[in-house]
């Protein structure tokens, strides 16, 4: 008898039926869009960054072999010591204009593989470190307008005291930056160099057989010190002194750090910029890079604190998945978006499985337990060695994914080259006739000024309009170096004659709060962002 014949049978493939249905269904309803913005970007980028001329540079690493751009006709790097390319006359590092998506070949010219960056006052990329030739290097990246000609300048005349493999890198209040860590590189030190390496002995403490102390997490928090976190502690670290001023207590759910692959962000700053709230999600197992375990699931948990409090405390919640190599990005909002990675295995050359092709959006306003909501997935696997970064008009940037050696394209995860964008919710076209148009703004500011904004909104303004400055991080292996988002005080909006609202702002009070630099400024109009001008905020 045929088994579809057997009404038992006919219910369950009905059942079945409308399952898939329903789970198809409910995808396409997930809130968020996706598009492919370049098919093909010729390099993987293992560290991105966005600029304040509205490109996006990209930086791999050099002794990679052949990538798929080649550099502009005659110019080549020569290294005697590269294994596979003595004359390298492919790009490793480009530029993307946002514009028109297209993309400009950079020359690097030391090894840049898993190194750290910082933007420096003036809108300078600070890019530091990385292995042989380039684990001491210090290179600059002045940016310029998408029809320029700007182009890496690796520094003759200074070096790192110390080689900086896997090492993090944190603007400070003055608008110097300190380099954190690395791999064998227990100290700190500074740019503009202080005098030598300062020993930083808790690197060395958290430091387990498979290592978990690199990479750490490092946010400024706006009374000026440092919350350092590495494998599953922190400390509270005093840049000026030099010395430890608080151990937190240890965070459950195993390590993090790299190679086992959380992440982290520091919520928005706001009202009278007295507290500062930590969150660190996902991690691989302990012993799961140690075993080369790509099967080993990965876990959900989030740790939350309030690094400013005296008595801080973890509070916990379980993403609705096991996730390692996540990207937590601050969205405009102050909502933080979690996107890329995987929910098995770790950190590594082909050492992860069962991408994570959902995005989550972490809501920190919402009660405990109902902060995650699930986002519409992704086709494109993003694993080890991918990126996001936020764009100014609202938009995140996802680029990379190169679980390779080398480039690799005939494999289960091939070298992904592929450059997409993901769009929250707040942009769908429901939402466009409440979204703010910036139509005068200030392009320098300092520290406690008053000036005004001025806005245009389609249809009347209900509540307040916030003024939210986001600065560009540097982000590479699943954390954003420098990431931060400072809501400015404001006075309600006022409509003018012309139809346009002037929003009283005020700028930060101080360096520590938000250090000096360029941001992009964003006008929320009921979680709804616009997209954002760029600010330079001086002392």
């Amino acid at each position: 008898m045929d088994f579809l014949s057997s009404s038992k049978w006919s219910r369950l493939f009905v059942f079945v039926w409308v399952i898939v249905q329903h789970i198809q269904h409910s995808h396409a309803e997930l809130p968020g869009t996706w598009e492919l913005l370049v098919p093909d970007a010729g390099i993987s980028s293992m560290h991105t960054s966005v600029t304040r001329f509205n490109t996006v540079l990209l930086l791999d690493r050099t002794n990679i072999g052949p990538s798929r751009k080649m550099l502009p006709k005659g110019r080549c790097r020569f290294d005697k010591d590269d294994p596979i390319l003595k004359r390298d006359c492919y790009a490793h590092s480009a530029v993307l204009d946002l514009q028109t998506n297209r993309i400009r070949p950079l020359m690097i010219l030391t090894d840049t593989w898993c190194s750290s960056g910082q933007f420096l006052p003036d809108g300078t990329l600070l890019q530091t470190g990385g292995d042989l030739d380039g684990v001491k290097k210090i290179r600059k990246f002045s940016p310029c307008e998408a029809n320029g000609l700007c182009d890496w300048v690796e520094l003759q005349d200074v070096e790192l005291v110390h080689g900086r493999w896997y090492a993090t890198n944190q603007i400070l209040p003055d608008g110097t930056v300190i380099v954190v860590g690395g791999k064998g590189s227990n100290t700190v030190e500074y740019y503009p160099p202080r005098k030598g390496a300062v020993f930083f002995p808790f690197l060395a403490d958290v430091e387990d057989n498979q290592m978990d102390n690199l990479y750490p997490y490092v946010h400024l928090l706006p009374n000026s010190d440092l919350f350092i976190f590495a494998n599953n502690k922190a400390v509270l670290y005093d840049h000026e002194t030099n010395k430890i001023i608080k151990n937190y207590p240890p965070l459950d759910g195993g390590p993090r750090n790299y190679p086992s692959a959380g992440s982290s962000a520091m919520l928005a700053l706001e009202g009278d910029f007295s507290t500062a709230v930590i969150v660190i999600c996902g991690g691989a197992q302990y012993g799961a890079f140690i075993e080369r375990s790509t099967d080993t699931p990965a876990h959900g948990s989030c740790g939350r604190i309030i690094a400013t409090s005296d008595e801080p405390g973890w509070e916990m919640e379980d993403m609705p998945f096991g996730r390692i190599m996540g990207d937590m990005v601050m969205l405009p909002t102050g909502e933080v978006l979690i996107i890329n990675g995987a929910q098995a295995g770790t950190q590594g050359f082909e050492m992860a499985s069962n991408p994570c092709l959902f995005p989550l959006l972490y809501r920190p306003d919402q009660p405990h337990g109902l902060r995650f909501m699930t986002l519409n997935p992704g086709t494109v696997p993003r694993l080890y060695h991918s990126t996001a970064n936020l764009l100014p008009d609202g938009r995140v940037l996802i680029a990379g994914s190169n679980p390779h050696y080398f480039y690799k394209f005939n494999a289960e995860f091939p070298t992904e080259l592929r450059i997409e964008a993901f769009s929250p919710e707040y942009l769908s076209p429901d939402r466009a006739n409440i979204r703010p148009v910036i139509e005068e703004i200030p392009e320098t500011v300092r520290y406690g000024e008053a000036f005004n904004v001025f806005v245009s909104v389609p249809l009347p303004v209900v509540g307040i309009l916030e003024v939210n400055l986001g600065n560009p991080p540097f982000s590479t292996h699943s954390f954003s170096q420098g990431q931060r988002l400072v809501k400015l005080t404001v006075t309600p909006s006022v409509p003018d004659e012309s139809g346009r609202y002037r929003v009283g702002c005020t700028a930060p009070p101080n360096g520590a709060v938000a250090p000096p630099g360029y941001y992009m400024a964003f006008v929320v109009n009921q979680g709804v962002p616009s997209v954002a001008r760029w600010v330079h905020l001086v002392g």
